[in-house]
């Protein structure tokens, strides 16, 4: 059973498990970090197609595409998919965690922090492809 990604409706501020586990400090944190990788991406395809790299080179920009969608989503979610992947929470400081406690609510977590990561790697693969594609 897949996880629905979309559940960024709700406020950040209280742990509910497979749907939010970062505050508010955590969250800009992921934006910052989402938008300085698809800055990185932009500015990596527009030095490629510049010097006319061959399309198997051009697939190196799915990387920090990646990087930036998982920063974006993760934000978006109000959901760390390391957080998640290690059975903690944070809605307190920066770089604190608490351990999430239930079985079933880190199995929660487990499977959503597994679906950003792979939406996040579907994402970094699309826009390389179309780079790819893109004649030079």
């Amino acid at each position: 059973m897949t996880m629905p990604l979309m559940t960024y409706d709700m406020p950040p501020g209280e742990y509910r498990p497979g749907t939010c586990n970062i505050g508010s400090a955590e969250i800009a944190r992921r934006r910052r970090a989402g938008m300085l990788g698809i800055g990185a991406a932009v500015a990596l395809a527009a030095v490629l197609l510049l010097v006319g790299a061959p399309a198997a080179v051009r697939w190196l920009v799915a990387l920090p595409l990646a990087g930036g969608a998982v920063g974006l989503l993760q934000a978006r979610l109000h959901f760390c998919a390391a957080y998640g992947a290690a059975g903690v929470r944070n809605f307190g400081a920066l770089g604190t965690t608490e351990r999430v406690e239930e079985a079933a609510a880190r199995r929660a977590d487990r499977a959503k922090a597994a679906a950003i990561i792979l939406a996040s790697g579907a994402i970094g693969l699309a826009g390389a492809l179309v780079l790819v594609l893109l004649p030079l």
